[in-house]
């Protein structure tokens, strides 16, 4: 029994993020198929994180009352930053990208998160790489191949695969949506594509900061579920001023259509906004911020799984090689992690044993 508790207790943490990214990647293919149909996405964003505040906040008053740290306003300044980060701007650019691409292009972005969250963990210290060794190498390595995956994915489209029609040339934009934003949905097919990769080069860049920043939180307020709640409010308060100022006070965008939309509301803001921030704050907190961004890829892999049979997407080589790159060079990085966490992990139990050592010969020469 006690194996079967340490062996939970070492690997619960890569469950929780596989469960965390198969509710992400569902989530993304709803919000394909409602942003398809209309639905303005920061209305979207906003009426999902309300829903997680409403999910969360009993759950932060009751579970940590009496652990919760002072809320400082440095604190206060920190999620408001987060909410900026991580919920309110980088959700919406994603789903911009969405909009203009594909449900598969968008995850393969996703895929960057990890290695954009290890370089820019470099220079705040957070990671560190010794080209003397195998594992300091071996993560250089990873994220070269990761960053080719990226531009080969970018770059080069090559043939289709499948048989299904392109959605970029087949999916119709919706008059539905603002004035304000329709250059951000243009007719033209390059264009669209131009546009979404722009805007997931930029959201994925806000998301991989996101993780740094909660990393800083984690250690100050260890309180998943109030930071997540507290997280959540600001986004929500963000989105809707955000929606007011270029909405022009158009409040039709306001109004769901159908219980498919409100049912893909409900479901991302228990799962995509509320659950999966308090899961991935939980895991950055004991394991750190890249190990939380590794799992992104199985985004991609769920939507492989399920996305051209429910959203009829084109298939092409281009992002085929591309995905399998940015994989290969992920994992390469992440094995290079493993064993440097498994260095240090061994220099720190040698270390104690040579203090101890030390301590009880220390002792014996007192004694005598």
């Amino acid at each position: 029994m006690g194996e079967v508790m340490k062996w939970l207790n070492e690997w619960h943490p890569a469950f929780l993020m596989v469960a965390i990214n198969i509710g992400l990647a569902i989530v993304n293919i709803l919000h394909k198929k409602v942003i398809d149909d209309g639905i303005d996405p920061v209305v979207l964003i906003t009426y999902r994180l309300y829903i997680s505040v409403l999910l969360l906040a009993p759950a932060a008053c009751f579970l940590e009352r009496r652990t919760r740290p002072e809320l400082t306003f440095g604190l206060l300044c920190l999620l408001f930053l987060n909410a900026i980060l991580g919920v309110t701007l980088s959700p919406y650019l994603f789903l911009v990208g969405l909009r203009n691409t594909t449900a598969t292009y968008i995850c393969a972005f996703v895929n960057m998160v990890p290695v954009i969250t290890f370089l820019m963990a470099l220079p705040f210290g957070l990671e560190t790489v010794d080209m003397r060794s195998m594992t300091g190498r071996a993560k250089v390595l990873g994220t070269v191949v990761t960053v080719g995956g990226a531009m080969v994915l970018t770059l080069y489209k090559g043939v289709p695969l499948t048989n299904f029609s392109d959605p970029g040339e087949t999916t119709a934009i919706h008059d539905n949506t603002s004035s304000h934003i329709n250059w951000l949905y243009p007719n033209n097919r390059t264009e669209r594509w131009t546009i979404g990769t722009i805007a997931l080069v930029a959201g994925t860049l806000l998301w991989s900061a996101w993780f740094l920043v909660q990393a800083k939180i984690s250690k100050i307020y260890p309180c998943q579920y109030s930071s997540t709640t507290i997280m959540c409010f600001l986004g929500a308060i963000q989105s809707t001023l955000f929606s007011l100022v270029t909405n022009h006070q158009d409040f039709s965008s306001w109004v769901l259509k159908g219980k498919f939309q409100i049912l893909t509301v409900l479901f991302s803001g228990i799962v995509g906004s509320g659950l999966s921030f308090v899961g991935m704050s939980y895991c950055v907190k004991i394991r750190g911020p890249v190990f939380t961004a590794a799992f992104s890829p199985l985004i991609q892999i769920v939507v492989a799984m399920i996305g051209f049979s429910i959203l009829d997407e084109q298939l092409h080589l281009g992002s085929v090689l591309g995905s399998a790159l940015i994989i290969v060079g992920l994992y390469i990085l992440l094995w290079g992690k493993n064993k440097e966490a498994n260095a240090c992990l061994t220099k720190q139990i040698e270390d104690v044993k040579t203090h101890d050592e030390e301590d009880l010969a220390t002792a014996k020469a007192y004694q005598t």
